[in-house]
């Protein structure tokens, strides 16, 4: 006698696992959306607190662009970037609104803003990053 499956055998096996895996990848796509969101809200914060001690550490005042596509830091009277990296973009998020910019004085102080907050997008998954104005920076849901 052979040993081995039969046709409806491996059959009945591609139909529960197709049905498994129709409930299962929206479920993994979803998962990856805020995995995604996530970091580049962590992006966000590391570039926001990269700014900040860049200002301290120089005793200048330093601006931090927040665009879709790019983040930089630069000096509030020029123009050429200290510092630059791939925005949310890089994670396949979007990042709702025009772009932002963040100026950080000597202090450590951000000038000319109470709050700022910064809304990411990724499938149904979103963050928002909220700058203080005395350089907290918060990841809500």
């Amino acid at each position: 006698m052979r040993r081995g499956f039969t046709l409806p055998e491996l059959l009945l096996v591609l139909a529960v696992a197709g049905i498994l895996l129709g409930i299962a990848i929206p479920q993994l796509s979803n998962a990856w959306d805020r995995v995604q969101v996530q970091a580049a809200a962590s992006h966000l914060v590391a570039a926001h607190q990269r700014a900040r001690i860049m200002a301290i550490a120089r005793g200048v005042a330093l601006t931090l662009t927040i665009d879709s596509a790019a983040l930089t830091i630069t000096p509030r009277s020029g123009t050429l970037a200290l510092w630059a990296e791939a925005g949310p973009s890089l994670f396949q998020v979007s990042l709702a609104g025009p772009a932002r910019q963040v100026t950080f004085s000597p202090e450590g102080f951000t000038m000319g803003l109470s709050n700022a907050s910064l809304h990411l997008v990724c499938g149904s998954a979103t963050r928002t990053v909220v700058f203080s104005r005395l350089g907290r920076v918060k990841i809500m849901r």
